[in-house]
């Protein structure tokens, strides 16, 4: 793996000095990664469903067109940070003029999937907690989410899907239940090389994680405490 001296946070600010293709789609990556977050932040805040999506979609159609991601400040290490600040920032400033034009105006080159969204909003545990701190842990679950699906890019072989998952399971904690010994008699393999196996993977999927956390800050130096943090939200 890289030491990460170019974030996709890099990228995104460079976007404020040089359109290029390379930090529009870096942005648009990070959008996607943050919107669901986003988009429960609004609904914890109070905002109906349909409310929620104009505000959202809103947002990301003015963080897009007025490239408010290009002129951010540099200190803001963490993505998360600035994008739930202009966010609120959006929230008080632009929402009674969002209202007032017609839902879904405005060009977003990014899907959406609303519908989706708030399947998972209603999946979500009624708790005290405060819609910063919800917020926090869906960018938490999106971060691990996205880093399944890269080691899965990253690591299974083709045909072998069945027992990808199956090791996978060790990697991510629902597999411990499970002796070494049944997996390999299920696929034919010694238990040591099982274990080799799990090994590989975990290590691939610290890096990968690691990667995915990387993508979000500006300085390299904050990895290791965003990823702690990351790490301390998902065992809450």
């Amino acid at each position: 793996m890289s030491d990460f001296d170019t974030t996709q946070w890099s990228l995104v600010i460079a976007a404020g000095e040089s359109d290029s293709a390379a930090s529009r789609e870096a942005l648009e990556t990070l959008c996607e990664t943050y919107w669901y977050p986003l988009y429960v932040y609004v609904r914890r805040r109070g905002h109906a469903e349909d409310d929620a999506r104009d505000l959202t979609q809103g947002f990301f159609v003015k963080l897009l067109e007025k490239n408010w991601v290009g002129a951010a400040d540099r200190a803001r290490g963490k993505f998360r940070t600035f994008m739930l600040t202009a966010l609120k920032h959006y929230m008080l400033d632009e929402w009674d003029r969002q209202r007032a034009q017609k839902r879904g105006g405005g060009k977003l080159p990014l899907s959406l999937d609303f519908d989706t969204a708030e399947g998972g909003f209603k999946l979500e545990v009624p708790d005290e907690r405060t819609p910063e701190a919800v917020f926090d842990a869906c960018w938490a679950d999106t971060v691990l989410l996205r880093a399944r699906e890269r080691l899965r890019r990253e690591v299974l072989e083709p045909g072998k899907e069945d027992r990808f998952e199956r090791l996978e399971g060790f990697v991510t904690g629902e597999g411990r239940e499970v002796p070494y010994q049944e997996v390999a008699a299920e696929f034919g393999m010694s238990e040591s090389a099982v274990k080799v196996a799990v090994y590989r993977m975990r290590r691939h999927f610290g890096e990968v994680l690691r990667a995915e956390v990387a993508e979000t800050v500006q300085d390299p130096a904050e990895v290791e405490p965003e990823l702690k943090h990351l790490l301390g939200l998902l065992v809450a």
